[in-house]
């Protein structure tokens, strides 16, 4: 009977070392192990390994995406009661794109964990933004199959929802939604918004205009449209109202 290689011995129980040390950091115990590897396993690994039960984590990407989509809009549903279904669409996409994806994989460290064939590793596959990107939405899938949402969501509290919250996303947002929002929320006021200037040939106008709440000004904005110079005005008035109220 032929013995097992020693090298392929060795480098399974430095893998097996890795995700039991990957589950400490981050606090995590899976209760299938198997769930966790296979959120890792890319397709080129399973293909140079045939006579080994391996899957690859294509099935857990779809269910992670699903699972995403569902936590991230209920976050935001909830955070944000006077955003517009059209604009909660559009920051929930800017959440879940790829370039997102990756930099959560990456605060993870997930490239040093996955499981790649001979050849994708060669051609530096370990930092491909699509890989990593596929293999965070398969680790949320898998995390859910193994505990539900009750452990998703606290991983997502520590990774995804800080970034929404520090403004990471805001270049997809409506500065005077957000305003607005703010608003309503901590002080009750009434906002105004006011051309003061309009300067500048036909071509090339600029515009200055102010906020305002309750008389008091809160921002001043300069932009090449009355829109743009509002969005800009309503920005500096988030800025200071936030120092006020945290």
């Amino acid at each position: 009977m032929k013995k097992p290689n020693k090298d392929f011995r060795k480098t399974s129980y430095r893998r097996d070392e890795q995700f039991k040390l990957f589950q400490e950091r981050i606090g995590i115990k899976f209760n299938n192990e198997k769930l966790l590897k296979q959120a890792f396993t890319h397709s080129s690994y399973v293909n140079e390994h045939r006579k080994k039960p391996y899957e690859d984590n294509e099935r857990l990407e779809f269910l992670g995406d699903a699972v995403l989509e569902l936590t991230v809009s209920q976050y935001l549903f909830l955070k944000y009661p006077l955003m517009s279904e059209g604009d909660l669409t559009k920051l929930r996409a800017a959440i879940v794109c790829e370039p997102s994806l990756v930099t959560f994989a990456n605060e993870l460290n997930f490239g040093e964990l996955v499981l790649l064939g001979r050849g994708e590793e060669l051609t530096g596959g370990r930092m491909r933004p699509a890989l990593l990107a596929d293999v965070f939405e398969a680790f949320i899938g898998a995390l859910y199959l193994d505990q539900g949402l009750e452990q998703v969501i606290p991983l997502l509290d520590q990774v995804v929802y800080p970034k929404i919250n520090s403004g990471a996303f805001s270049h997809m947002m409506d500065y005077k939604s957000q305003l607005q929002e703010l608003v309503q929320r901590k002080t009750k006021g009434q906002l105004e918004y006011k051309v003061l200037q309009e300067k500048g040939p036909a071509h090339s106008k600029e515009f200055v205009s102010q906020v305002t709440m309750n008389g008091e000004v809160l921002g001043t904005g300069t932009g090449r449209s009355k829109k743009e110079a509002e969005q800009f005005a309503a920005q500096m008035a988030l800025t200071s109202l936030k120092e006020l109220t945290e």
